[in-house]
């Protein structure tokens, strides 16, 4: 039975960033489980853009070489347009792991589940590990948001947006698409442009277009002034969220107004243009849904129906590492706690010593910032220097 130092399961943007400057570190035996950018591949649509820049878009590495920068001239692209492609990203993406983890493991786990000295870990074939400490960067695909309302209408008839990787088998048909955040609208988009019938309910009284930051952002000396290069959150708010041991030090309902005031819904202002046709309905939500005929009869809160061929939920995701069923039950339960979320310390390690959260698990310690790409900077130092200090 092999022993080790490490063991990542992930190999998105934080298992990725990790096990590069884990890797780094002289004398660790560090091994990295999972497919590489497997959410964004499998589980974002064909032609989707990234909402965020191209600064705040590059995967951390211990070296600052492996950069979009680096991938462009890697590839022969001496430019990458703006906004990123999300076909651009995943390759880059890989071409990341080939070259920090050529060696990348893509079996997946069945179990971890604590053991004397650290976690035995059980991979999908049988092979058994040892491991001292264990690193979570599995994602957030099993926190998919879907409302209890729409429990036990078909698969068929309703979905939510992570299922589905290409929109366009939704051409001709008629599709309702709930929410407001950037993943309905592109979606809308999408499905507008592959030949659907589409139209999009938002709660919200408005949906908000993150115009303004685009435009300051344009000024040098106030955009660096009022965002960081992080990318996270509004004006000023910015700089907070991209010091995580700031944001943690504030007392807990002024983190939650922050949290929520800084990754409330909201689209790229290059959408408005390929919505001009989509009709948008603000104020509005769906109050019941039922199968006729092949189709759904959707009643909304104004008491309007709609005979729609599908209803594409755009509802976001809701943190519950219960549901990361490769964690032992009694090791989900020995863990501390808050709302699905792990409570943290330095080095993103929870209650059970030697267990680490990276990416949006993170977010209910250390703030929005970890639910997004740029947050793999800190991270994954913080990480690396909790590790290397009790080595």
């Amino acid at each position: 039975m092999q022993s080790l130092d490490v063991v990542i399961i992930g190999a998105g943007p934080y298992g990725l960033a990790a096990a590069a400057h884990l890797r780094a570190v002289s004398g660790l035996q560090v091994r990295v489980f999972g497919e590489p950018m497997e959410f964004w591949k499998k589980h974002m649509p064909a032609g989707m853009f990234l909402r965020s820049s191209r600064e705040a878009s590059h995967i951390a590495d211990p070296r600052g070489a492996l950069t979009l920068d680096g991938y462009a001239t890697a590839s022969g692209r001496n430019h990458l347009s703006y906004p990123i492609p999300l076909d651009r990203f995943v390759d880059y993406g890989r071409w990341f792991q080939r070259q920090a983890i050529p060696d990348l493991d893509t079996r997946r786990i069945r179990q971890v589940e604590s053991a004397s000295g650290g976690f035995r870990i059980t991979v999908e074939d049988g092979e058994v590990l040892n491991s001292r400490r264990v690193v979570v960067a599995a994602g957030i695909a099993p926190f998919a948001w879907r409302p209890p309302q729409f429990t036990g209408v078909p698969a068929s008839r309703v979905s939510h947006s992570c299922d589905h990787n290409d929109l366009a088998g939704f051409s001709d048909k008629r599709v309702l698409v709930v929410g407001g955040g950037q993943s309905a609208l592109e979606s809308a988009a999408l499905l507008h442009e592959s030949g659907a019938q589409v139209e999009a309910i938002v709660r919200n009284p408005r949906v908000h277009w993150l115009r303004w930051r685009n435009r300051l952002i344009r000024i040098k000396l106030i955009g660096r002034l009022l965002y960081s290069p992080r990318d996270v959150g509004p004006a000023g708010i910015s700089q907070l969220l991209a010091r995580p041991d700031w944001f943690r030090k504030l007392p807990r309902a002024a983190q939650d107004r922050i949290a929520q005031r800084s990754i409330r819904p909201a689209g790229a202002a290059w959408l408005v243009e390929r919505l001009k046709e989509v009709p948008l309905r603000t104020d509005c939500y769906v109050r019941s849904s039922v199968p006729v005929c092949g189709q759904l009869r959707v009643t909304l809160n104004d008491g309007t129906e709609r005979i729609v061929d599908h209803l594409l939920l755009a509802t976001g995701y809701r943190i519950d590492i219960a549901k990361y069923k490769f964690l032992s039950p009694e090791l989900v339960r020995s863990i501390d706690q808050v709302e699905g979320y792990p409570r943290l310390k330095s080095g993103l390690e929870c209650s059970v010593s030697g267990l680490h959260f990276l990416g949006a698990t993170a977010a209910y310690t250390f703030g929005p910032l970890t639910r997004f790409v740029s947050g793999t900077y800190y991270c994954v130092q913080a990480l690396t220097r909790e590790i290397e200090t009790v080595a």
